[in-house]
């Protein structure tokens, strides 16, 4: 009861945010997750306080984890036979050499690899969500908060972008609505964005973009438990016990994507835990926010930035040289 008590301020802190986000991103059209972050930026001096602290602390992780854990619902293994085999690979491909495109040129570019596997999955999966997940597992380090929120703010921004230029672009080189459904899917970060850039066009690119990035969503399980295995190995190679097992909020997506697969589950229940897992993921936005230290943020400088920005060029490139044989 004591502790329940001790997190509350800080639960209700981040919650009222989040609704705040919500509500301005209903009005004036922006991201939900960015007004969270830029929000919550703006009360990180919150988090100094003793009544807050532990409340802001336990949302930017087990929230999190809630919000993750309840996107399998929104998964069937039907998607990727409706998509058929060759859209499929073309993703797996693309968000596998996006992570090790961004392993590569965080070396070259003097950051962590570690910072390019959490930057490359961002852009190659669900922008922002699939940063929340990948940080969840990684291993804690002095600057893992400001190198999650300097993430999710780069790839919000640059799906932003991306939902307003990537409909004109496709255009451009006279893709018809089902290869401009599959670009979009495939290349816009997060889903949200894919969902206005393709009903854009129309309404059959906005439904098979919808369905390419539901697809890329469910590869996220997959990268997940895989960065998980990769880091258990080199921990044993090291000689230390504490390998990490796999996170019950893992366990739970996939048991969700498994029910949703196999269960006619009602529509109602879908969009309700839909609706829960987007405000779970915006508070615990809103509460990594209020984590972060500003002088951290512009302190790291361009470098970040122009990571995302060449893995958001690779995999458009990919797509779209791809888009021909599928």
């Amino acid at each position: 009861m004591y502790k329940i008590k001790s997190l509350l301020p800080g639960i209700m802190l981040a919650t009222i945010v989040g609704l705040a986000a919500l509500f301005l991103s209903e009005h004036y059209g922006a991201p939900s997750m960015l007004f969270a972050l830029l929000l919550g930026i703006a009360l990180s001096f919150l988090y100094e306080e003793s009544q807050c602290k532990a409340g802001i602390e336990f949302t930017a992780t087990h929230i999190l984890r809630i919000g993750v854990a309840l996107l399998g619902f929104r998964i069937a293994f039907g998607d990727l036979v409706a998509l058929g085999w060759k859209t499929a690979l073309l993703l797996v491909v693309a968000i596998a050499t996006t992570i090790l495109v961004g392993i590569v040129l965080a070396k070259l570019l003097g950051m962590q690899k570690r910072f390019g596997v959490l930057t490359g999955g961002a852009v190659g999966i669900c922008g922002a969500s699939a940063a929340m997940a990948i940080a969840a597992v990684l291993p804690e380090s002095k600057h893992k908060d400001r190198d999650t929120l300097l993430t999710i703010i780069g790839v919000t921004a640059l799906s932003t972008l991306s939902m307003i230029l990537y409909p004109i672009f496709a255009a451009q080189l006279n893709l018809d609505q089902v290869h401009t459904g599959i670009f979009l899917g495939a290349t816009i970060h997060d889903v949200a964005q894919v969902v206005g850039a393709g009903y854009s066009v129309s309404d059959e690119s906005g439904d098979l973009a919808t369905l390419t990035k539901l697809v890329r969503v469910a590869f996220l399980m997959p990268v997940v438990i895989s960065i998980l295995l990769v880091l258990k190995l080199k921990l044993k190679h090291v000689g230390t016990n504490k390998a990490p097992g796999i996170p019950g909020f893992l366990i739970i997506f996939v048991v969700l994507m498994v029910i949703n697969s196999v269960f006619s589950i009602p529509p109602s229940l879908t969009e309700a835990t839909s609706h829960i897992s987007r405000f779970a993921l915006v508070v615990s936005i809103a509460a990594i926010g209020m984590k972060s230290n500003l002088k951290q943020l512009v302190e790291v400088g361009t470098k970040p930035i122009l990571l995302l920005l060449l893995e958001t060029l690779w995999i458009a490139t990919l797509i779209l040289l791809c888009l021909p044989i599928l």
